[in-house]
């Protein structure tokens, strides 16, 4: 049964329990238990001990996660909106709060691991008690409180489909540092030998283009204003680079030459704290072959498959190294503009990009999905941009310094949370989110 058809029963069955009541209520209340429920299901694998490891300051406890996601509808919703709400645990504000200064003190970051206390058992109550006072306020709710928190409510679905995101990824690097390789989630299919077609590229002529969101459905305020923009003569790679074609970089001395990297690259590659970089993230060598830890275990490279764990620095390098470059953002959004939006996301429950397979002719492919690709692309205000006010409007603006743009999604993204416009943003020398490349070129 699709999660469509689920959405759809329970959207039903929540409109048989509310005579006469708002059908956009039944409709957010099942869409918040699909969501809420999907977050779940992503620890059901783990062990309580697994909840809690943070292996670096940029991961958190996926018991932190379950319950951020449960402090912001506590914070924006219940708090704001629901008449007599008192918290059971007036501290978790603090433990859970994560960068809202508007909302209050927090807790620093980089000690999420040490919170061995609430429990795991007690994170999921709150889970629990935060769920039903959710379903309490939306079926009590009238025409006008609908008309004025379904805002705030779906961007708290949205915030929370980001943190199912970042469980993953965070839990891959968790179990990363654990000589046993513990399996997040099983999959019987070993690397083939296929043969991968030579990657093509797409002409784009000189254009003025309209950049950033239409304004129908949800977006987040980064992706506007809607502006006008002239977008260059390009092309674009019909499909990401894959491990074959890195090694090819790897072994023609990649990391080893300074002509390819920026030189905060080069110096970030040798740095003995960062581990002098030879490979991706995860990447180990045995007996002469690459090997990479996945979700699924230790696993042989697969050439096939499209190349992830690589920072901004490492991306530029080989597009240097290609006699290429990064596509810009605006770049990008033009050639996906109305592509659409298919892919191996999340909801397959892979987990790992998907082998490349042959393409058409001049046709681009696997935009969306397996990984987030890096562009050129500062991660700047668009022109008019001004962040909201209040707490919800430290979400993105704040962040619009030191950092790059990606598009297109991942393995570990929600296929429902994506848009063409959408823009996501790490600092350049991030590595274990799931990055990938795909190369632009100049008119020859």
């Amino acid at each position: 049964m699709s999660s469509e058809t689920v959405l759809d029963e329970v959207e039903a069955a929540s409109a048989v329990d509310r005579p006469g009541g708002d059908d956009r209520a039944a409709g957010m209340l099942g869409r918040f238990q699909q969501v809420r429920s999907f977050s779940q299901s992503l620890c059901a694998t783990l062990e309580p001990e697994d909840y809690v490891v943070q292996s670096m300051p940029d991961v958190s406890p996926t018991k932190w996660h379950l319950a951020h996601t449960s402090w912001f509808f506590e914070t924006f919703i219940l708090k704001v909106w629901m008449p007599g709400y008192q918290p059971e645990v007036p501290e978790y504000a603090y433990l859970f709060n994560s960068y809202y200064n508007a909302a209050g003190d927090m807790h620093r970051r980089d000690l999420r691991g040490l919170i061995s206390r609430p429990t795991v058992a007690e994170a999921y109550r709150f889970r629990r008690s935060i769920d039903q006072h959710v379903q309490e306020l939306l079926e009590s709710a009238d025409h006008e409180l609908i008309d004025t928190l379904e805002p705030v409510f779906t961007i708290g679905l949205q915030h929370e489909q980001q943190h199912q995101e970042l469980l993953v990824t965070d839990i891959k690097h968790v179990f990363a540092q654990n000589p046993l390789h513990p399996i997040f989630r099983e999959r019987n299919d070993r690397p083939q030998r296929r043969t991968i077609a030579p990657c093509g590229f797409v002409d784009f002529e000189e254009a003025i283009v309209e950049i950033g969101h239409g304004g129908r459905g949800f977006s987040y305020d980064n992706e506007g204003p809607r502006h006008r923009a002239l977008v260059g003569a390009f092309s674009l790679a019909t499909r990401p680079v894959t491990n074959g074609e890195y090694i090819a970089f790897i072994e023609d001395g990649g990391y080893k030459r300074p002509d390819h990297w920026l030189s905060l690259g080069w110096t970030t590659v040798n740095q003995p704290a960062s581990g002098e970089w030879e490979a991706p993230l995860y990447w180990t060598k045995r007996d002469g072959n690459w090997w990479n830890f996945t979700l699924s275990g230790m696993r042989p490279v697969d050439e096939a498959e499209p190349v992830t764990h690589v920072s901004h620095f490492e991306a530029d390098a080989f597009a240097n190294w290609s006699g290429a470059r990064l596509p810009t953002e605006f770049e990008w959004e033009r050639a996906a503009a109305g592509l659409e939006i298919e892919g191996n996301f999340v909801d397959t429950e892979r987990f790992q990009p998907a082998p490349v397979e042959a393409q058409p002719n001049g046709k681009l492919t696997r935009m969306f999905g397996d990984v987030w690709e890096w562009t050129r692309s500062a991660y700047l205000p668009y022109p008019g941009y001004r962040a909201e006010p209040g707490a919800l409007g430290e979400y993105n603006g704040k962040f619009m310094s030191s950092q790059m743009v990606l598009r297109g999604g991942s393995c570990a993204t929600s296929q429902n949370h994506i848009r063409p416009t959408y823009r996501n943003f790490f600092q350049p020398e991030k590595r274990w989110q799931f990055t990938g490349i795909r190369l632009a070129r100049d008119p020859r």
